[in-house]
């Protein structure tokens, strides 16, 4: 196996008496896109913040690129590329300003920048905007922009913390697009997300974290497959949750409520299926198979946790 890109090794942190990361190890391949997914306060980006060395870790190794954080943090720096979760464009410059003042910042000739930006505003779908600031784009352009930004240095490793979050559906697909392209060129990706469909979407690997630790690792599916039953559903309406305390319990594995729904996870549907068809016929129903959101929700809990 090629050495990884990113090695992450027993990594602590903590602000007080709370433990925001603890003992967390991960690495990433070559190519490979890990995602990082968990509640707030999970410590995502505690944990990126670390591996960009703008956090200093309590203990543990941070590997990157064949050299050590912190202490070689600006050759790490100069070969990674950064999307963080709100966007850090300069309001007074033009797409194309931005991307020449930002690489800069990597010491490269304006020369070289010019010649890259073209091609990172058409990577970005924005060559027609080329000439119009922050303020004058959508907010999927301005996430594109930062995107294309944090390619100006062509750099082999991409760190992005929630890249779509606030995006409609569509600026969403184009950004995820815009990521896979990357991909396949190549490049390797540490993504933390809230959207489970973009992690199934995206990720060769996924980190599961909760209250700072790794609590699962593995392929999408086979995460899906070893924690939950193939099956899953779910009732809802008028008296659907007196289900949950009823006889019914028994066709499924096991049973969850959540609000004014009933979640039967079941390795067979259609005994279930059959029985509210016939004895609950006003419920609403939905069959689907088990996905991400609920792995997330067996893991980590369905109570909402606040932001800090």
């Amino acid at each position: 196996m090629s050495e990884p890109l990113l090695d992450v090794r027993n990594l602590r942190k903590r602000y007080g008496s709370t433990a925001v990361v603890e003992d967390l190890s991960f690495h990433i391949a070559p190519g490979e896109c890990l995602g990082v997914i968990g509640p707030n306060g999970a410590g995502k980006t505690t944990t990126i913040r670390m591996c960009l060395g703008l956090t200093t870790p309590d203990a543990g190794e941070i590997r990157a690129l064949g050299l050590a954080m912190p202490r070689d943090a600006l050759a790490i720096k100069a070969q990674l590329g950064v999307v963080s979760q709100f966007d850090t464009l300069d309001p007074d410059f033009s797409c194309v300003e931005n991307l020449l003042v930002y690489g800069r910042y990597f010491g490269m000739k304006d020369s070289v920048i010019r010649e890259r930006i073209p091609r990172l505003l058409e990577f970005a779908a924005l060559s027609h905007k080329a000439d119009a600031k922050p303020g004058e784009l959508s907010g999927g352009m301005r996430r594109r922009l930062s995107l294309a930004r944090a390619l100006v240095n062509d750099p082999k490793l991409l760190m992005l913390d929630e890249p779509t979050t606030g995006l409609d559906p569509q600026a969403r697909h184009l950004m995820w697009e815009r990521l896979q392209l990357l991909l396949q060129q190549g490049k390797s990706i540490l993504l933390t997300t809230h959207f489970m469909d973009e992690a199934e979407r995206l990720c060769s690997r996924l980190l599961v974290l909760d209250h700072g630790r790794g609590i699962a690792e593995g392929r999408p599916r086979e995460l899906i497959a070893e924690h939950l039953e193939p099956d899953v559903v779910e009732a809802y309406g008028e008296g659907a949750l007196t289900l949950a305390q009823s006889p019914l319990t028994r066709l499924a594995a096991r049973t969850e409520v959540s609000g004014e729904t009933v979640f039967f996870y079941t390795e067979e549907a259609k005994p279930l299926l059959d029985v509210l068809a016939r004895e609950h016929p006003r419920l609403r129903t939905l069959h689907r198979p088990a996905n991400l959101e609920d792995l997330f929700l067996k893991l980590t809990g369905r109570q909402i946790r606040e932001e800090g």
